[in-house]
């Protein structure tokens, strides 16, 4: 573990928490509270809150250690939005599929989760590629 790495798991954190304040709390809220049933009452969704942090801080820290594994002495680019669809592809999408199959949720819904999300992971991407490239020689 070195400086870019712990730089690179909070900022994959801070990115993972405000995209998904963007796309959860903001882009789908209209369909959320259309489904309030389904979901915590607001009132007590805060008293949850610490795992929402414990979960973007592991996205983070997941994000950025299996980035480095595998990058390549490549254009950061290209590899940041090939790692943001594998995330989405091993992620994302089955995990809305899954929860689709056995939550009642309207399928549109599903189809705008998985977008977003599939979007806010190849930014993640692009922006871990970008931290995690090494100095040109």
């Amino acid at each position: 573990m070195n400086t870019k790495f712990v730089v690179s798991a909070v900022i994959m954190a801070v990115m993972s928490l405000a995209l998904g304040f963007v796309v959860h709390g903001w882009l789908l809220a209209p369909d959320y509270k259309a489904l309030a049933a389904l979901f915590r009452p607001e009132a007590d969704q805060m008293g949850f809150f610490p795992f929402m942090i414990v979960a973007h801080v592991l996205i983070g820290v997941g994000f950025s250690w299996i980035y480095r594994m595998g990058r390549e002495a490549k254009p950061f680019l290209g590899q940041g939005v090939r790692f943001g669809v594998a995330v989405a592809v091993l992620g994302v999408i089955p995990t809305c599929l899954i929860y689709y199959s056995v939550q009642p949720m309207p399928g549109n819904l599903v189809a705008k989760q998985i977008v977003f999300d599939t979007i806010a992971m190849v930014l993640m991407g692009i922006v871990c590629a970008w931290i995690n490239q090494d100095k040109k020689a």
